[in-house]
């Protein structure tokens, strides 16, 4: 089986897919994995042929750019139209000639499913949030104004897709682009107990669980009680670091932070508080009581794996819905506000109330019972069987 296979320049979005090649690649099967040199060693590791996506004017890779696509439909549209555009003759020339049977595209990797539908190639959705229909939509809810500002955007947004339609792509609407249903051959990096109305998505959807790294650098736990916290790599609100440096260094737990670049900044740590730049996040979860967590779709499934009760901080819409669901299962708490009181108030609770480990475990146990990237490369296979039989 031949797969071009198309992803964001995101390690949250590459990361939880690589499991799945290496277990593609490993059976013989071969990949094209469209991406951005910042992935090209983990891409080529797990045994992918890389395919370069820099140096042909892709917007999308701007961080500034990323950060006002969830704001800005009209700008989200006129993005991904340039940036379907600008990959347009490489993608049809490497894709006439590998002759792939299927393309596995990002669920936002739009220029993927773009290239599905001109190249009139099977097309799954790599899910690595929650999967979104009309039923999931509440946990992302948007208000009155949002949808107004939606409708009032339309006539810019259709100009945007005549450029497509010119080019060869058969795009009647946006939500031919961006909305994927129950006939879309869907893998998502979740498991039915964790997604939110599970039971709406139909068979072509399959709910593999989350993508475990192994641990590599095995940390020592030094305290009865450990607490890891992690806001990912993009937030950077240092009062809220401070806050919980200052009321942790009054407790005799182990303390993990990783902070990302601002490391530095941070001197004179008490015994029981280490900062890192980065760790082995699944050696740090192995041994955690709790986990301060942004809710970053892989952060909150690698912390409830290990059964690790959550304190959730949730920063963007899609993180706000991984929250919704934690809670909803009683495996995490909200943070209330970064102030002191509220930090250790929070992380005490669910360190000592049994209910959040056991709510946990209840995930964890479901992440378990999953089929992994055996059952997605199952899935996958039938897909390009079925293609070759009809043909």
């Amino acid at each position: 089986m031949k797969i071009a296979w198309f992803c964001i320049p995101a390690h949250g979005h590459t990361n939880p897919t690589l499991g799945l090649v290496r277990a593609l690649t490993d059976s013989g099967h071969q990949i094209w994995y469209f991406s951005f040199e910042e992935f090209r060693e983990k891409i080529e590791r797990a045994g992918a042929n890389f395919i370069g996506c820099d140096g042909y004017d892709f917007e999308m890779e701007d961080k500034e750019n990323a950060d006002r696509v969830g704001k800005d439909k009209v700008f989200a549209t006129e993005l991904l139209v340039s940036s379907t555009l600008a990959l347009d003759e490489m993608t049809s020339r490497v894709i006439g000639e590998i002759k792939p049977d299927v393309i596995v595209s990002d669920s936002v990797a739009f220029w993927g499913k773009l290239a599905a539908m001109k190249h009139g190639l099977p097309y799954v959705s790599s899910t690595t949030t929650f999967a979104f229909n009309r039923y999931s939509a509440k946990y992302m809810q948007e208000s009155v104004w949002d949808i107004a500002r939606m409708l009032w955007a339309m006539p810019r947004i259709n100009k945007q897709l005549k450029r497509l339609r010119e080019k060869g792509y058969p795009v009647k609407s946006l939500l031919d682009i961006v909305q994927n249903d129950n006939d879309t051959f869907t893998i998502v990096y979740t498991s039915k107990y964790f997604q939110p109305c599970s039971d709406t998505f139909s068979d072509k959807y399959h709910f593999i669980g989350p993508s475990i790294r192994p641990i590599t650098e095995p940390i020592e736990k030094t305290a009865d009680r450990t607490v890891y916290i992690s806001m990912g790599t993009i937030n950077q609100n240092r009062q809220f670091y401070r806050n919980c440096i200052n009321i942790l260094s009054k407790t005799d737990w182990q303390v993990i932070i990783s902070m990302g670049t601002n490391t530095d900044h941070f001197d004179h740590l008490p015994d029981n508080i280490k900062v890192y730049e980065s760790v082995d996040q699944m050696a740090v979860l192995s041994i955690a009581d709790a986990f301060l967590t942004h809710c970053g779709m892989n952060s909150a499934s690698e912390g409830l794996y290990f059964g690790v009760p959550l304190v959730l901080f949730p920063q963007t819409p899609e993180q706000d819905a991984v929250a919704k669901r934690t809670e909803e299962l009683g495996a995490g708490i909200r943070l209330k506000s970064i102030a002191e009181e509220d930090i250790l108030d929070a992380l005490t609770t669910v360190i000592n109330d049994p209910q959040y480990k056991e709510g946990a475990a209840r995930v964890s146990e479901s992440f378990r019972q999953c089929g992994g990237a055996a059952e997605a490369k199952e899935f996958l296979e039938q897909i390009a069987a079925q293609v070759k039989t009809s043909s």
